[in-house]
């Protein structure tokens, strides 16, 4: 039996596609349930944004990891979500650990308010970013298995 194609491996997608799925839908509903202002204050904290963006970022980003989580959690698009999703992982854990090796003391923001980047957010995050990763490979990978499968 192909590894790629085992039934532990269609597993492991599965649980990581419902994992990040419900992590996201997770986040943003903690965002969207407070004012947006909070957000994005939380996201200013960085300074890595002209004004306009942090609002814009603050206004769209919870509903687009809505989006992303829902569409996790349904199981189309499993590719392009999941190389999504790691994509945004990065680019959050990439801000936290360049803000905490400044040492600057700010809120993630990661999961509303109050959680300030520290060694444990940040295993948290790469933790995350790990599991999308995998979850990425694993679509990706079942891809060109049954590619090589068919010129076979």
């Amino acid at each position: 039996m192909n590894f790629w194609r085992s039934n532990r491996l269609v597993a492991l997608q599965v649980a990581l596609r419902i994992f990040l799925g419900g992590v996201f839908v997770y986040a943003a509903w903690l965002k969207l349930r407070e004012p947006w202002m909070l957000f994005a204050m939380s996201v200013d904290a960085y300074g890595l944004l002209p004004s306009w963006a942090v609002i814009a970022l603050a206004r769209s980003l919870p509903w687009a990891e809505l989006l992303l989580g829902l569409v996790l959690l349904s199981g189309k698009w499993i590719r392009i979500t999941s190389a999504a999703a790691a994509a945004l992982l990065l680019g959050f854990l990439t801000a936290m650990a360049f803000s905490y090796v400044k040492g600057m003391r700010i809120e993630c923001g990661c999961f509303g308010s109050g959680d300030i980047i520290s060694p444990r957010t940040l295993a948290r995050d790469g933790s995350l970013l790990a599991a999308a990763l995998v979850l990425a490979l694993l679509s990706f990978r079942g891809r060109a298995s049954r590619i090589s499968s068919r010129r076979s």
